[in-house]
């Protein structure tokens, strides 16, 4: 091992209750927790408690109605978002601050120079979460919002978000559709949700205005696996970021892009996961001092999410 990881989560992530059944469910951290003590790996990381974001840092990439929306929605005890199709419970609005302001502390531990990198198990997730509407699963947009928090507190010009779960974030496009220093890279299966009804995650989309060429998807046949998703990022994202040079990477990391997810088509295996990994921590090297904020995305079949998602850390433990 080599690098330092900080490693962010918190029993309070469970309180955001999704439903008997629901695949965003309490178990996904749980599973994760243990199979990170059993691999010997949990005490080898730098380990954070999260501390809540404020409302007004929501404002960094969603509007004003839409948070007031969010709260109404929750204190009608209403238990689906009335924007779309994300559960809610009484507390999510409070662990939804929670998840942002961990992904906020990871921002500040890697720009501060304590840890190399840090992954976020936190929930809900985020990338589905437009400027003005919640919806599949995710309520604020935590990796948006950790992107913003780098540039304006910490001095990061150039953000590369890199998105591997098997949904588009289409969330994250449109925040960041014509901004110039925000790359978007994706990989996600084709024609599945949310493609279908927001129109994003075609390969043809590649930012508008000032932001033209700083938006990259790589839509993947159902079936594929790591040769493909593989080629996807040595192919288009490394040439890309030679030229594009970010200071800090975020990764969306979605693990329902792996073979055994019951809710993707992929076929992505572990050892996929660690190529993708050492792809990442590559450009993170070469021009933004390996650094590096990953937050948990999706991933529903629970051995699966929390073996992946142990490969995942303990590659960034690696030396590169």
């Amino acid at each position: 091992m080599g690098n330092k990881v900080a490693f962010i989560s918190d029993s309070a992530y469970l309180e955001h209750h999704t439903g008997l059944g629901h695949p965003e469910s309490p178990q996904r951290l749980a599973a994760i927790w243990e199979k990170l003590a059993y691999a010997g790996l949990w005490d080898e990381l730098t380990h954070i408690e999260p501390v809540p974001a404020s409302a007004d840092d929501l404002l960094m990439a969603h509007g004003g109605d839409y948070i007031e929306q969010v709260g109404r929605d929750i204190e009608a005890g209403r238990t689906m978002l009335s924007s779309g199709d994300t559960s809610i419970s009484p507390r999510s609005f409070d662990i939804a601050l929670l998840a942002v302001g961990g992904a906020m502390q990871a921002v500040d531990a890697v720009c501060s120079g304590k840890v190399t990198s840090a992954f976020c198990a936190v929930r809900p997730p985020g990338h589905h979460a437009t400027a003005d509407a919640g919806m599949g699963f995710c309520i604020f947009n935590n990796a948006a919002i950790a992107a913003r928090y780098a540039q304006k507190n910490h001095g990061i010009e150039r953000v590369l978000i890199v998105d591997w779960d098997v949904h588009h974030g289409n969330g994250t496009q449109e925040i960041f559709y014509d901004n110039p220093s925000v790359f978007y890279f994706s990989t996600h299966q084709f024609g599945i949700y949310p493609m279908p009804m927001t129109g994003l995650g075609y390969d043809g989309q590649r930012g508008e205005g000032k932001g033209e060429g700083a938006n990259i998807n790589y839509p993947l046949p159902m079936g594929a696996g790591d040769d493909e998703i593989i080629a996807a990022f040595t192919e288009h994202l490394v040439p890309a970021m030679a030229e594009f040079s970010p200071e800090m990477v975020v990764i969306s990391a979605g693990f329902d892009c792996i073979a055994s997810d019951p809710i993707g088509g992929l076929g992505v295996t572990d050892e996929g996961i660690a190529a993708l990994t050492r792809i990442v921590m590559d450009i993170a090297t070469a021009s933004a001092d390996g650094r590096i904020i990953s937050l948990l995305e999706g991933g529903y079949d629970l051995p699966g999410l929390a073996s992946a998602t142990t490969t995942h850390i303990r590659t960034m433990m690696e030396k590169r």
